[in-house]
């Protein structure tokens, strides 16, 4: 049966692939605020599939994503698996038929997130990335500020993630590799050249400075990227910083704009937290002023919009995020190692678009 043409009382069937910190926090709490039922969870391991049964009670627990296909009649697959396995469990979803999810980043490289894309379109699969920080209220200031020409022509941007971790966690992030999808270059630096994307363009060219301090892939990261509109961004992610730095600073011709920490982390800029309902501080010198108030954090409606689209006429333009943008941004942390290898600024080559277009 076409989702087009699902009974209005029967929600979309969907498969959670993995139940850890992402599938658990975000994913689940994500889709039932949309209304939409997990009716299979793929997970081996004992304690999370204790944690399944107590909390999602509806949903079948199978060993793995193979399983999942052939077991339940599925209308989405969400992948919230580690990285490195993405590329080679899109493609199994994709041959299945099934509209598919992906937890950001798509893919471990450009090269592989440009396969699944292809492959998605020539199946016609619907596709989309979880990019769920597109919903946090950070983000619609930032919008508002350069919108609305708060602080007049945007210059210079920096975007950071700051967290002060000297003693690292024990999960697949810390003890893998960056070939195998690890660190924060991957995972948090996902989020903020998607921010810096949506803010001021597509990147031309990187240079990069990154660093494992104490685990096996990167835990401290610096982008200097140059966009299409020609704002030059700062990227910075670090789980090793003991004075974590403000959520974001834009400077521009009339002023600066400030937000001063990172949702739920601790910041050494107090003095910048957001005030009431205003998210951000629009400074001049010694003078500053609130910033835009904007609407409360729903990542639900990420899954609303994904419902929308696969029950429309044409699911794939109707997704809340066009794959095609993860794979500019995988390609700019594809250069970004080049940078750091090389030692010099590189251009950004993102698969499936002519050179310099």
């Amino acid at each position: 049966m076409p989702l087009s043409s699902l009974p209005e009382n029967r929600p979309l069937r969907v498969g959670l692939a993995g139940y850890g910190v992402g599938g658990r926090e975000f994913h689940a709490p994500a889709l039932a605020g949309a209304g939409l039922a997990v009716a299979a969870v793929s997970t081996s391991n004992a304690e999370r599939v204790a944690q399944v049964e107590a909390e999602l009670p509806g949903a079948q627990v199978v060993p793995d994503l193979a399983a999942m296909l052939a077991a339940v009649e599925l209308d989405l697959v969400v992948l919230t698996t580690p990285t490195g396995l993405h590329a080679e469990q899109a493609e199994q979803v994709i041959e299945a038929g099934v509209a598919l999810v992906v937890d950001k980043p798509l893919a471990a490289s450009s090269s592989e997130a440009g396969r699944i894309v292809d492959l998605a379109a020539h199946r016609g699969v619907p596709l989309t990335v979880f990019q769920n920080r597109r919903y946090d209220p950070e983000l619609a200031a930032l919008l508002a500020v350069r919108d609305q020409g708060l602080v007049g022509d945007i210059r210079r941007a920096e975007y950071r993630w700051d967290r002060w971790r000297p003693e690292p966690k024990h999960r697949w992030r810390e003890t893998q590799t960056a070939e195998q999808g690890a660190g924060l270059l991957l995972d948090l630096g996902s989020h903020l050249l998607d921010q810096a994307v949506i803010l001021h363009g597509e990147v031309e060219s990187v240079y990069a400075e990154l660093f494992s301090r104490t685990v096996v892939a990167e835990d401290d990261v610096f982008l200097a990227c140059r966009h299409t509109s020609g704002v030059v961004s700062h990227i910075m992610a670090t789980s090793v910083n003991g004075a974590p730095g403000p959520r974001a600073r834009l400077m521009g011709s009339t002023g600066a704009y400030v937000i001063g920490r990172q949702f739920d982390e601790v910041s050494a800029f107090a003095d910048f937290e957001s005030d009431g309902e205003a998210v951000g501080w629009i400074v001049r010198g010694d003078q500053r002023e609130r910033g835009p108030v904007v609407g409360a954090s729903d990542q639900a409606a990420f899954y609303r919009a994904v419902a929308a689209a696969l029950t429309s006429g044409d699911p794939q333009s109707g997704m809340p995020v066009d794959p095609r943008d993860a794979v500019h941004v995988l390609a700019v942390i594809d250069a970004a190692r080049a940078s750091q290898q090389a030692r010099q600024v590189v251009e950004v080559l993102t698969p499936g678009e002519a050179p310099g277009s």
